[in-house]
This record gives structure tokens, sequence and C-alpha cells, in this order.
């Protein structure tokens, strides 16, 4: 608490005459009140949840209150994300208990969930229970998991943010490849990963997507989809996504338009988890100003592509 004094000079008549009077003036000055942000982590041994537990730790105006998983359980948050120093909070496989004690305290809450997608629908409800708002990044979950959970929040009043992805380089990627789409007439996916998984991957989805139903038909020159060396056509403009798995090789999507005379290319490389902990920190800011699950383009519209063309938001964990 500041206490500012501040002299202020009046003058006074009587009959004795002109004289200066000093008057000193104090008020009192309260510092703003900042509310830290109490984060519960579910997968918290997970490399994400690892990564997450220190980036949380290290944000301003946040607080670590909570990690939960079934394994690792009893050891400190802090220790198994290799922090220097001990943050006091075990691991522990009871998500009641920590959400009852930060209602005790009224504290402004977020769940951040990396479970699994059998798992998101209880744990965001129980998180709304106490009055927590849920950040969900399960790139598993299925469509209609997200269509209850909407229903969910709308009717609960409470925020919650299901992500396809958390890289702030992909969103831009993506945001780039819509602008250019109306520039170009052809187009191709170009992605590599470093492990086997779901082909093509979730970010290719969501870029083919996104630039589909603009009034385009990409690649008019060349429809064939009988030739596997050309690559898979997502949808039916004409998208067409070309995926290299090779171990040690960075994950990286590039995509590739071209016009007359003209190749312009844009690509993002991700080289560890890292690259989500700002995307997360953002997500946790907004999502307790949320009442309800906005609606997110990418993940509605996956509903579109066909079971024989890919799996509906399928992909396995990246970390």
């Amino acid at each position: 608490m500041a206490t500012l004094c501040h002299s202020a000079h009046t003058r006074t008549f009587g009959k004795i005459g002109r004289r200066n009077a000093a008057k000193v003036l104090c008020s009192t000055q309260m510092p703003p009140s900042q509310s830290t942000i109490k984060v519960v982590i579910i997968g918290a041994t997970k490399e994400i949840g690892r990564t997450a537990i220190a980036a949380v730790s290290k944000a301003r105006g946040m607080e670590l209150a909570g990690a939960i998983d079934s394994q690792c359980i009893g050891l400190d948050a802090g220790e198994i994300s290799g922090m220097e120093e001990a943050l006091e909070i075990p691991v522990l496989n009871d998500l009641t208990m920590v959400l009852g004690s930060i209602a005790q305290t009224r504290a402004t809450g977020v769940v951040v969930d990396f479970s699994e997608p059998s798992t998101v629908y209880d744990n965001v409800k129980q998180a709304a229970a106490f009055g927590l708002n849920s950040v969900v990044y399960v790139p598993k979950i299925e469509l209609d998991t997200v269509t209850e959970l909407s229903a969910f929040c709308e009717k609960a009043s409470m925020g919650c943010l299901v992500t396809p992805t958390l890289s702030i380089g992909s969103v831009l990627l993506q945001q780039a490849a819509i602008q250019a789409s109306f520039h170009y007439n052809n187009v191709e996916i170009v992605e590599s990963r470093p492990n086997p998984s779901d082909l093509p991957s979730q970010d290719a989805i969501q870029i083919a997507n996104n630039i589909t139903d603009l009034g385009q038909i990409y690649n008019r020159e060349d429809m064939d989809s009988d030739n596997p060396a050309r690559g898979q056509i997502l949808g039916e403009d004409g998208v067409r996504v070309h995926s290299m798995v090779l171990p040690g090789l960075a994950s990286s999507t590039s995509i590739h338009f071209s016009g007359p005379g003209e190749i312009y290319t844009l690509r993002h490389d991700v080289t560890n988890v890292q690259c989500l902990m700002p995307g997360l920190i953002l997500a946790i800011r907004k999502v307790i100003r949320l009442k309800m699950l906005p609606k997110i383009h990418n993940l509605a519209a996956s509903s579109r592509w066909k079971p024989n063309t890919c799996q509906q938001y399928s992909g396995k964990q990246p970390w």
C-alpha cells in the first residue's frame, strides 16, 4: 500500500489580514489487483505435459496448481519436468481433490487436458462443476465429442477451447494458405513426419479443408487419382498431399502454390514440443474470458472428409 501526501497552499482572509496556510492532504492509492491463474495439467507425465509444467510455472500471472496422471504418482511435478527446483506439487491421480482445493480459494482456474479422447468429456464436465474452464489439446478427439462439449458448455455457460493445434506457426501457415489460394490455381501439400502415424496428418487435413469450398478447383490439368505416385487427393477441389515418413526427420509441412511463371512456397518446421508452449499460454489467457466453446472452423469442418479418404480428426498424439 502506497501513501501519497500532497501539499496544498490555501489563502484565508480574516480580521487579522491575509495569511498563507498549508494544508496537507493525504490520499491512499491501492495497487491494481492481479488475479493469478491457477492451472491444472492432466497428462502431466507426457512429454507435452512435462514441458507445459515448466512453461506455466515460468509464465507471468500463472501458477501450477495441480499435475494429474496415472504415472509417477507422488513425484514432484517440478522434478519430473527437469526444473532446477521442486515445485512442491506432487503428481496425483485424483482430479476431484485438486479441483476442490482450487474452488475453496475462489481463484481463477484453468484445466489443461492432454489426456485421451475417451476421458475428455468427463474431465471438462468435472472442471466446470468446480467453476474452471478448460483447454483441450487431444488430436485424436472425435467430432461427436466436440459437439457434445459445445452443447454442454453453452448450457453451463463455461468456457472451453478444443484446439487442433497449439502451434502459432501452424496457424499462421494456414492463414497464409487461405490468402494465397485466391491467387493460384495449382496447389500441393508436402509433409514429413519422423514416425509412422495416420496419414495424411491432421495439419495437412486442416490446410486442405481451409482452402476447400472457396470457389476454386485446383490442379485442373491433372485430376487423375489412380496414380499413387501423384499423392492423395483430399476433398473434391483437387488438393493433393504427399507424405514422407523418415526416422530422424523433423516434422515439416510445405504448401506449394504455382501460377504462370512462378512458384510460391509456404513452409513450417517443428523441431520439438517447445513450439506449442506460446500457443498454450495464449489459450489459457483466452479461455478464462469465454462462456462457451467457440466454433472452431478447422475442427467442425473435418467431417467433410470421407472415411476412405482419411479418418475424421485422427492422428496419433505427436508428443
